[in-house]
């Protein structure tokens, strides 16, 4: 997955962006307008889904079946999901009509950071994260061609990022936790892992495995957090990856009562 790349790990085809700025613009103007949009790899981090479950008004088990499969993840002992593509000609997006993007507001996190991608490092065995950006260059994209100028805090700001990079990064942290194969030896897709996927993908099967088994009230948490997460699938993720650290590994994510 492009979220824990480090920089020595260049791809063919991208280049490392500093802090200088980049042009780019992607507009219907441009000849290859929405043709990134076609027979695209887009991997989904737990945070995608979320919003795009909550747009299309579906049950995360149901987006998952319809929308999704399953692929390689970053490290052998955790899957990836990824987004399927349409059967039409070209293989668009699901969600591409004529006029562009119909989850637009709630897209991917690598729709959103296109041409970019965005790398995260884990420094030194610590909890320290080092973010990294990468330009793509896809021959039959025009919008490089574009003088519109950016830089990474103006194209952040501008794609609506901040949120999903902050829980990006919380993914980030927990996905290296499982490279650490902490299913303590129960082969692949054992009940743990299955465990750990509804956890970080199936928010709406969470929520009743958490209300069923009192998860919240076994640990210490904030009244406004407690109730945070009784309603809101965003607080709801966060404890979750929070959870999965504590009950698989033990570690000091959150304090029992």
């Amino acid at each position: 997955m492009g979220q824990a790349n480090p920089p020595d790990m260049l791809l063919e085809g991208r280049t490392l962006v500093d802090k200088g700025p980049f042009t780019f613009h992607c507009h219907p103007g441009v000849s290859c307008y929405l043709k990134c949009c076609h027979n695209a790899e887009i991997y989904l981090f737990p945070y995608d889904v979320l919003r795009l479950k909550q747009h299309l008004n579906l049950h995360s088990a149901q987006f998952l079946r319809q929308y999704t499969r399953i692929g390689e993840g970053s490290h052998p002992f955790f899957p990836g999901v990824m987004l399927n593509m349409a059967s039409a000609e070209g293989l668009p997006c699901p969600f591409l009509s004529n006029e562009g993007c119909t989850v637009y507001r709630d897209r991917p996190s690598a729709c959103r950071t296109y041409p970019l991608e965005r790398a995260v490092e884990q420094l030194n065995d610590t909890t320290r994260l080092k973010v990294h950006y990468f330009m793509t260059h896809h021959p039959y994209c025009k919008g490089h061609f574009e003088q519109k100028t950016y830089t990474i805090k103006k194209w952040e700001r501008d794609q609506g990022l901040y949120e999903f990079n902050l829980f990006n990064e919380l993914w980030a942290e927990v996905d290296a936790f499982f490279a650490s194969n902490p299913w303590r030896g129960e082969g692949e897709a054992g009940p743990l892992q299955q465990l750990a996927f509804m956890a970080c993908y199936n928010i709406d099967d969470f929520r009743s495995y958490v209300e069923q088994h009192r998860l919240v009230q076994q640990f210490r948490v904030d009244k406004v957090v407690r109730n945070r997460i009784k309603k809101d699938d965003s607080a709801l993720l966060k404890f979750g990856f929070q959870w999965l650290q504590f009950y698989l590994g033990r570690k000091p994510t959150l304090v029992p009562k």
